[in-house]
């Protein structure tokens, strides 16, 4: 029998997809590589992203972290 997810359960999940997305969206200011520049180079619409317009996976999520040269662990790293 599937569990279904309580109100609070899916309001913690779009705060972590939310931190999730402010991190993405950090690393990309910080260099400043323009959301087209990333576009260009790794074929991953960032703007929808960041706006919270697309949902991605973890195998988006890991082309991210490989673009930016860090790994997913330091990517979570100090997230809750």
């Amino acid at each position: 029998m599937k569990k279904r997810k309580t109100r609070t359960s899916k309001k913690k999940d779009t705060e972590f997809l939310r931190t999730i997305i402010v991190r993405i969206k950090e690393l990309r200011e910080h260099k400043k590589i323009p959301q087209e520049h990333f576009y260009e180079e790794t074929h991953i619409n960032i703007g929808r992203i960041e706006r919270g317009a697309s949902d991605f996976n973890m195998t988006t999520l890991k082309k991210i972290c490989g673009y930016f040269q860090i790994s997913p662990s330091e990517f979570f790293k100090g997230m809750k």
